[in-house]
């Protein structure tokens, strides 16, 4: 199984996705690693990606997806995901991909990208973030005001991993 973890920057993905694929023993990729330098270059200076610049970064994860999926591995992925349209290239028809959403409110967001050092995405950006976001369905929510021990600990014992 595939878990992907959701949400807008500064939500806790990828502290959350290294502490369950720490304690799952299971792989972790950051889809921000994935980004095109041009995609970071434009996030850097306050530009927001359009789709169309997403599109090729999705095309990325997805592609990623695929072979872990066909190699039958494990692993949390850290991707914003914010759009139902995005979750469906990532999940594709397979049932073995998992969103877990991370849903926090724009202030506390905020404050903690504020805190945030040495990552490409401004809290300029966190606005527009919100405004696309489109939050999933089919997803396991979690509120991100709990500490990422308590969300990890909720997301093991919830999905019985």
């Amino acid at each position: 199984m595939l878990i992907i973890m959701t949400g807008v920057s500064g939500s806790g993905k990828t502290t959350i996705g290294r502490m369950l694929a720490e304690k799952l023993d299971r792989q972790f990729i950051d889809a921000d690693d994935l980004h095109s330098e041009d995609a970071v270059n434009k996030m850097k200076n306050g530009i927001a990606l359009t789709d169309d610049d997403r599109l090729p970064w999705l095309k990325t994860i997805r592609t990623i997806i695929s072979k872990m999926l066909d190699g039958n591995i494990n692993a949390i992925i850290a991707c914003s995901a914010l759009k139902k349209s995005y979750r469906q290239i990532l999940r594709g028809d397979n049932d073995n991909v998992l969103f877990v959403f991370l849903k926090g409110d724009f202030d506390l967001v905020e404050k903690r990208l504020a805190q945030r050092k040495g990552h490409f995405m401004p809290a300029s950006l966190l606005a527009g973030q919100f405004a696309d976001l489109e939050e999933p369905a089919d997803a396991l929510v979690l509120d991100i005001s709990q500490t990422p021990a308590e969300i990890a600990r909720f997301i093991i014992d919830k999905l019985e991993l």
